[in-house]
Protein backbone atom coordinates (compact mmCIF):
# COMPACT_ATOMS: atom_id res chain seq x y z
CA UNK A 1 0.00 0.00 0.00
CA UNK A 2 1.55 3.13 -0.77
CA UNK A 3 0.06 5.70 1.74
CA UNK A 4 1.58 8.91 0.47
CA UNK A 5 0.34 8.08 -3.11
CA UNK A 6 -3.12 7.29 -2.08
CA UNK A 7 -3.81 10.50 -0.05
CA UNK A 8 -2.36 12.78 -2.29
CA UNK A 9 -4.90 11.13 -5.00
CA UNK A 10 -7.93 11.15 -2.30
CA UNK A 11 -7.40 14.67 -2.10
CA UNK A 12 -6.91 15.69 -5.49
CA UNK A 13 -10.08 13.72 -6.59
CA UNK A 14 -11.69 15.27 -4.10
CA UNK A 15 -10.64 19.05 -5.39
CA UNK A 16 -11.76 18.90 -8.59
CA UNK A 17 -15.44 18.26 -7.65
CA UNK A 18 -17.96 20.68 -6.70
CA UNK A 19 -21.21 20.20 -4.90
CA UNK A 20 -23.18 20.58 -8.26
CA UNK A 21 -21.09 17.84 -9.46
CA UNK A 22 -22.70 14.88 -6.54
CA UNK A 23 -25.93 16.73 -6.32
CA UNK A 24 -25.15 18.17 -3.21
CA UNK A 25 -26.24 22.08 -2.92
CA UNK A 26 -23.52 24.42 -2.56
CA UNK A 27 -24.31 26.20 0.97
CA UNK A 28 -22.36 28.97 2.51
CA UNK A 29 -18.99 30.19 0.95
CA UNK A 30 -16.11 27.80 0.71
CA UNK A 31 -12.66 28.32 1.58
CA UNK A 32 -11.20 26.06 -0.58
CA UNK A 33 -11.80 24.46 -3.99
CA UNK A 34 -13.87 20.85 -4.37
CA UNK A 35 -16.16 19.03 -1.89
CA UNK A 36 -15.31 18.80 2.21
CA UNK A 37 -13.92 15.68 3.54
CA UNK A 38 -17.15 15.21 5.29
CA UNK A 39 -18.77 15.25 2.52
CA UNK A 40 -16.88 12.69 0.45
CA UNK A 41 -17.28 10.54 3.82
CA UNK A 42 -21.28 11.02 3.60
CA UNK A 43 -21.32 10.03 0.11
CA UNK A 44 -18.78 7.08 0.38
CA UNK A 45 -21.11 5.86 3.72
CA UNK A 46 -18.24 6.13 6.09
CA UNK A 47 -17.04 8.01 9.21
CA UNK A 48 -15.52 11.61 8.27
CA UNK A 49 -12.77 10.48 10.95
CA UNK A 50 -11.76 7.12 8.75
CA UNK A 51 -11.92 9.34 5.69
CA UNK A 52 -9.83 11.89 6.96
CA UNK A 53 -7.00 9.13 7.99
CA UNK A 54 -6.69 8.20 4.88
CA UNK A 55 -6.04 11.91 3.21
CA UNK A 56 -3.58 12.19 6.01
CA UNK A 57 -1.81 8.54 5.21
CA UNK A 58 -2.83 6.92 8.33
CA UNK A 59 -5.04 4.00 9.22
CA UNK A 60 -5.59 0.85 8.41
CA UNK A 61 -5.48 -0.46 4.88
CA UNK A 62 -8.88 0.00 3.44
CA UNK A 63 -10.92 -3.21 2.12
CA UNK A 64 -11.97 -3.54 -1.25
CA UNK A 65 -15.56 -3.18 -0.30
CA UNK A 66 -14.27 0.59 1.35
CA UNK A 67 -12.57 1.41 -2.13
CA UNK A 68 -15.32 0.71 -4.04
CA UNK A 69 -17.47 2.98 -1.64
CA UNK A 70 -14.54 5.84 -2.22
CA UNK A 71 -14.75 5.48 -6.11
CA UNK A 72 -18.43 5.62 -5.89
CA UNK A 73 -18.88 8.46 -3.90
CA UNK A 74 -15.85 10.47 -6.04
CA UNK A 75 -17.41 9.40 -8.92
CA UNK A 76 -14.65 7.94 -10.29
CA UNK A 77 -13.81 6.73 -13.99
CA UNK A 78 -13.03 2.89 -14.45
CA UNK A 79 -9.55 3.61 -14.45
CA UNK A 80 -9.17 6.14 -11.91
CA UNK A 81 -10.94 3.13 -9.83
CA UNK A 82 -8.15 0.76 -11.01
CA UNK A 83 -5.59 3.09 -9.98
CA UNK A 84 -7.24 3.93 -6.45
CA UNK A 85 -7.37 0.12 -5.79
CA UNK A 86 -3.78 -0.18 -7.01
CA UNK A 87 -2.09 2.52 -5.00
CA UNK A 88 -4.47 0.41 -1.96
CA UNK A 89 -2.60 -2.78 -3.08
CA UNK A 90 -5.51 -4.40 -3.79
CA UNK A 91 -6.33 -6.07 -7.13
CA UNK A 92 -8.51 -4.02 -9.10
CA UNK A 93 -11.72 -6.04 -10.21
CA UNK A 94 -10.46 -5.11 -13.85
CA UNK A 95 -6.70 -6.09 -13.38
CA UNK A 96 -5.35 -9.55 -14.37
CA UNK A 97 -1.94 -10.54 -13.59
CA UNK A 98 0.27 -9.27 -16.18
CA UNK A 99 1.30 -11.38 -19.08
CA UNK A 100 4.85 -11.57 -19.62
CA UNK A 101 5.07 -12.56 -23.37
CA UNK A 102 3.66 -10.50 -26.14
CA UNK A 103 0.23 -11.59 -26.74
CA UNK A 104 -0.01 -14.65 -29.63
CA UNK A 105 -3.35 -12.56 -30.99
CA UNK A 106 -1.61 -9.14 -31.31
CA UNK A 107 1.31 -10.69 -32.77
CA UNK A 108 -1.04 -12.63 -35.48
CA UNK A 109 -2.02 -8.75 -35.90
CA UNK A 110 0.80 -7.37 -36.32
CA UNK A 111 2.11 -9.79 -38.94
CA UNK A 112 -0.71 -8.90 -41.17
CA UNK A 113 -0.22 -5.57 -40.68
CA UNK A 114 3.42 -5.99 -41.60
CA UNK A 115 2.95 -3.46 -44.34
CA UNK A 116 2.20 -0.41 -41.75
CA UNK A 117 3.38 1.37 -39.36
CA UNK A 118 2.28 -0.79 -35.95
CA UNK A 119 3.56 -2.37 -33.30
CA UNK A 120 3.07 -3.86 -30.14
CA UNK A 121 3.97 -1.96 -26.38
CA UNK A 122 3.12 -2.58 -22.82
CA UNK A 123 1.31 -0.17 -20.31
CA UNK A 124 5.11 1.21 -19.42
CA UNK A 125 5.75 2.09 -23.41
CA UNK A 126 7.86 -1.00 -23.56
CA UNK A 127 8.17 -1.87 -27.41
CA UNK A 128 7.74 -5.28 -28.21
CA UNK A 129 7.68 -5.91 -31.51
CA UNK A 130 7.42 -3.45 -34.60
CA UNK A 131 7.00 -3.33 -38.49
CA UNK A 132 9.77 -2.71 -40.73
CA UNK A 133 7.46 1.07 -41.17
CA UNK A 134 7.01 1.76 -37.96
CA UNK A 135 11.07 1.72 -37.57
CA UNK A 136 11.27 3.37 -40.01
CA UNK A 137 9.18 6.48 -38.59
CA UNK A 138 10.49 5.73 -35.00
CA UNK A 139 13.55 4.12 -34.82
CA UNK A 140 14.37 0.54 -33.44
CA UNK A 141 12.51 0.95 -29.87
CA UNK A 142 13.59 -2.66 -28.94
CA UNK A 143 17.07 -1.92 -29.04
CA UNK A 144 17.25 0.02 -25.65
CA UNK A 145 17.90 -1.77 -22.21
CA UNK A 146 16.88 -1.15 -19.02
CA UNK A 147 14.80 1.72 -18.08
CA UNK A 148 15.10 3.05 -21.31
CA UNK A 149 13.53 0.16 -22.78
CA UNK A 150 10.22 2.44 -21.99
CA UNK A 151 9.69 5.28 -23.83
CA UNK A 152 8.33 7.33 -21.05
CA UNK A 153 11.60 7.22 -19.73
CA UNK A 154 13.32 7.89 -22.59
CA UNK A 155 11.06 10.92 -23.33
CA UNK A 156 11.92 12.95 -20.15
CA UNK A 157 15.20 11.58 -20.31
CA UNK A 158 17.18 11.41 -23.91
CA UNK A 159 15.89 15.06 -25.78
CA UNK A 160 16.49 13.06 -29.18
CA UNK A 161 13.57 11.54 -28.62
CA UNK A 162 11.27 14.30 -28.73
CA UNK A 163 12.95 15.33 -32.11
CA UNK A 164 10.20 12.85 -33.67
CA UNK A 165 7.51 15.07 -32.52
CA UNK A 166 6.68 19.05 -33.39
CA UNK A 167 8.38 21.16 -30.55
CA UNK A 168 4.69 22.24 -30.39
CA UNK A 169 3.15 19.20 -29.36
CA UNK A 170 5.45 18.28 -26.37
CA UNK A 171 3.48 19.69 -23.50
CA UNK A 172 0.45 17.11 -24.65
CA UNK A 173 2.68 14.51 -25.26
CA UNK A 174 4.65 14.83 -21.72
CA UNK A 175 0.86 14.97 -20.24
CA UNK A 176 -0.17 11.86 -22.25
CA UNK A 177 2.95 9.76 -21.54
CA UNK A 178 2.60 10.96 -17.41
CA UNK A 179 -1.05 9.70 -17.38
CA UNK A 180 -0.16 6.26 -18.86
CA UNK A 181 2.60 5.72 -16.89
CA UNK A 182 0.43 6.43 -13.65
CA UNK A 183 -2.37 4.00 -14.98
CA UNK A 184 0.81 1.12 -15.70
CA UNK A 185 2.23 1.74 -11.89
CA UNK A 186 -1.60 1.76 -11.14
CA UNK A 187 -1.78 -1.93 -12.36
CA UNK A 188 1.78 -3.36 -11.61
CA UNK A 189 1.84 -2.06 -7.96
CA UNK A 190 5.01 -1.74 -5.75
CA UNK A 191 8.39 -2.97 -7.14
CA UNK A 192 7.04 -3.31 -10.76
CA UNK A 193 9.41 -1.63 -13.77
CA UNK A 194 6.52 1.42 -13.58
CA UNK A 195 7.52 2.39 -9.95
CA UNK A 196 11.30 2.59 -10.80
CA UNK A 197 10.61 5.08 -13.65
CA UNK A 198 8.24 6.80 -11.29
CA UNK A 199 11.03 7.31 -8.89
CA UNK A 200 13.72 7.74 -10.80
CA UNK A 201 12.21 10.69 -13.00
CA UNK A 202 10.54 12.08 -9.87
CA UNK A 203 14.38 13.10 -9.40
CA UNK A 204 15.31 13.89 -12.38
CA UNK A 205 12.58 15.82 -14.44
CA UNK A 206 10.69 18.60 -12.83
CA UNK A 207 8.62 18.83 -15.94
CA UNK A 208 7.55 14.83 -15.19
CA UNK A 209 7.34 15.64 -11.40
CA UNK A 210 4.89 18.57 -11.97
CA UNK A 211 2.69 16.69 -14.34
CA UNK A 212 2.63 13.41 -11.78
CA UNK A 213 0.92 15.72 -9.38
CA UNK A 214 -1.48 16.25 -11.53
CA UNK A 215 -2.72 13.23 -10.97
CA UNK A 216 -4.64 12.76 -14.23
CA UNK A 217 -5.63 8.77 -15.45
CA UNK A 218 -7.24 8.66 -19.17
CA UNK A 219 -5.00 6.90 -21.18
CA UNK A 220 -7.06 4.99 -23.38
CA UNK A 221 -8.61 5.91 -26.62
CA UNK A 222 -10.88 4.58 -29.52
CA UNK A 223 -8.74 6.87 -31.49
CA UNK A 224 -7.05 9.72 -31.82
CA UNK A 225 -4.11 11.78 -34.02
CA UNK A 226 -0.11 12.15 -33.91
CA UNK A 227 1.65 13.92 -35.59
CA UNK A 228 4.80 12.74 -36.34
CA UNK A 229 8.42 14.52 -38.41
CA UNK A 230 10.41 12.39 -40.32
CA UNK A 231 13.91 13.72 -41.11
CA UNK A 232 13.72 13.56 -44.71
CA UNK A 233 9.85 13.49 -45.71
CA UNK A 234 8.92 16.13 -43.19
CA UNK A 235 5.60 16.54 -41.13
CA UNK A 236 2.97 13.11 -40.98
CA UNK A 237 -0.71 13.95 -39.70
CA UNK A 238 -1.42 10.73 -38.76
CA UNK A 239 -4.79 8.45 -37.63
CA UNK A 240 -3.52 6.18 -34.41
CA UNK A 241 -5.89 3.10 -33.39
CA UNK A 242 -5.00 1.20 -30.16
CA UNK A 243 -6.26 -2.16 -29.38
CA UNK A 244 -5.63 -3.82 -26.50
CA UNK A 245 -4.89 -7.49 -25.67
CA UNK A 246 -6.68 -9.80 -22.42
CA UNK A 247 -5.60 -7.43 -19.46
CA UNK A 248 -4.85 -4.17 -21.22
CA UNK A 249 -1.40 -5.19 -20.11
CA UNK A 250 -0.35 -4.73 -23.90
CA UNK A 251 -1.87 -2.83 -26.48
CA UNK A 252 -0.78 -2.66 -30.56
CA UNK A 253 -1.05 0.80 -32.44
CA UNK A 254 -1.91 0.99 -35.30
CA UNK A 255 -1.06 4.19 -37.73
CA UNK A 256 -2.68 5.14 -41.05
CA UNK A 257 -3.46 8.59 -43.15
CA UNK A 258 -6.28 9.50 -44.83
CA UNK A 259 -6.65 8.28 -49.01
CA UNK A 260 -4.91 10.79 -51.00
CA UNK A 261 -3.67 12.88 -48.19
CA UNK A 262 -0.05 14.11 -48.03
CA UNK A 263 0.98 11.59 -45.66
CA UNK A 264 -0.85 9.03 -47.21
CA UNK A 265 2.03 10.05 -50.40
CA UNK A 266 4.47 9.87 -47.86
CA UNK A 267 3.83 6.80 -46.31
CA UNK A 268 3.84 4.70 -49.59
CA UNK A 269 7.55 6.86 -50.28
CA UNK A 270 8.47 5.33 -46.89
CA UNK A 271 6.69 2.23 -47.50
CA UNK A 272 8.75 1.44 -51.23
CA UNK A 273 12.09 2.25 -49.45
CA UNK A 274 11.48 0.14 -46.39
CA UNK A 275 10.74 -2.63 -48.97
CA UNK A 276 13.56 -1.97 -51.02
CA UNK A 277 16.17 -2.03 -48.18
CA UNK A 278 14.84 -5.09 -46.62
CA UNK A 279 15.14 -7.20 -50.02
Amino acid sequence: MDRTQLADFLRSRRGVLQPADVGLPHGPRRRTPGLRREEVAMLSGMSTDYYARLEQGRGPAPSESVLKSIADGLGLSAQERDHLFGLAGRQAPSAPPREERVSPGLLRLLDLLRNSPAQVATLAAETLAQTPLSIALFGDEMAYDGLDRSLIHRWFTRSETRHVYPECDHTDLSRALTAQLRAAYSHQGPGGMAEEIVETLLETSAEFASFWRAHEINTYYDGYRKRVLHPELGLLDLDCQLLFGSGRWQGLLVLSAAPDSAAHRKLDVLSAATQHLTA
